[in-house]
């Protein structure tokens, strides 16, 4: 670490834009010595959140062409004159590409990876086909422990390695559970997702039929997205289709849950867990969901379940029923443990990050120069 902070110009190479993203990059904007620029996609997909979002923070968005533009990329990037560039992963390679440009080559590297470790022949060779790009990188962040577990097979040494990609606004979050304790405790579920196959949105309508159909009193189950399932949805008794909703639609229908599901197949780090937690609500989430690890106690804030089994969901639905009593208990011990991803704890840790990345990246290339010198 340098003894004296400089300023350093930061450039985010991003994924889509969201509200959770949003808030941790303008915590960083606001911490001394650091100068953000943010380059991402516009959110036209499932998940179609409002370039409002990014009020306040400096950046461009690329369009569904603009995004695939390797040379407007790298004119961008070039015009921020960074001292550090932040990868989501390697799968865009227009991204990717910038890693190999000379232009960057006193540029550090942070790559950022929430991809968990099953094991897939896919990952086994991704170790021989990343080398050349993992090599240049000053740091990889990692979301959990399980993404830190894949990481140290793809063959990143551990010093390299640090946790905390994602955060959340959490002190938007935080009144909920006070506010939902000023009268009777909801009676219902909810899920926060896309309507995809990926989000077992199926399952979870099977398994709320079987929760429906075993109880007199049923609660509703509260669906908030958009997606090709939608329409699996729509008739079913109990639950209410609110669709999408923009993040300052949300805060009123965290605040009328009572609990929060998530079936997902295959979720590598979801963030609505994390927010679900700091709303200070009791979980119900599968085995797949990375994020669980960290902010999912069984039988102390919330229940993990297998995947794709509608029975075992509808089981855990039926225990939160059954001990509604508990139910505020365990929302306050979720907020004890999504409290460490609060964005301006976020802001800090990268704002630690990004100067000590720096600072490797020049030690590393004043080394090279002197032993140039050397055997020239």
């Amino acid at each position: 670490m340098p003894k004296v902070a400089m300023s350093l110009k930061i450039v985010f190479c991003w994924a889509d834009i969201s509200g959770y993203m949003a808030a941790c990059w303008r915590a960083l904007h606001q911490m001394p010595n650091i100068d953000v620029c943010v380059l991402a996609f516009q959110a036209r997909t499932e998940t179609a959140f409002s370039d409002q979002l990014m009020y306040g923070i400096p950046c461009k968005l690329l369009d569904l062409q603009e995004r695939q533009d390797a040379d407007l990329i790298k004119r961008l990037v070039l015009d921020e004159s960074p001292d550090v560039i932040v990868f989501p992963g390697w799968l865009h390679k227009p991204y990717r590409q910038l890693v190999f440009a000379s232009e960057f080559r006193k540029t550090a590297f942070i790559m950022t990876m929430d991809t968990p470790w099953w094991g897939t022949w896919k990952q086994r060779l991704a170790p021989l086909v990343l080398r050349s790009y993992l090599q240049r990188m000053d740091r990889v962040v990692v979301a959990g422990e399980r993404s830190w577990q894949y990481a140290i097979r793809l063959g990143i040494k551990p010093p390299k390695i640090m946790r905390g990609v994602y955060g959340i606004d959490y002190d938007a979050w935080l009144p909920l559970w006070e506010k939902r304790l000023q009268s009777q405790w909801p009676r219902s579920f909810l899920f926060v997702g896309r309507y995809v196959q990926v989000k077992a949105v199926d399952v979870l309508v099977e398994a709320y039929q079987l929760y429906h159909s075993q109880i007199s009193n049923p609660w509703t189950l509260i669906c908030c997205g958009q997606g090709v399932l939608e329409s699996q949805l729509q008739g079913q008794p109990g639950i209410e289709n609110r669709g999408f909703l923009q993040p300052t639609e949300m805060p009123a229908v965290w605040q009328s849950a009572g609990a929060f599901i998530l079936p997902s197949r295959f979720d590598p780090w979801p963030l609505a867990l994390v927010e679900a937690a700091a709303a200070g609500l009791p979980i119900i989430c599968t085995d797949v969901c990375g994020s669980a690890v960290e902010v999912i106690r069984p039988w102390y804030n919330g229940l993990i379940v297998p995947k794709e089994d509608p029975q075992a969901l509808t089981k855990a639905m039926l225990t939160l029923h059954h001990h509604y009593s508990d139910l505020s208990t365990w929302g306050k011990r979720s907020q004890q443990l999504a409290a460490p991803y609060a964005a301006n704890i976020w802001a800090r840790r990268w704002w630690e990050l990004i100067h000590e990345a720096r600072h490797t990246k020049t030690v590393r290339q004043n080394s090279s120069n002197l032993l140039a010198e050397k055997l020239t």
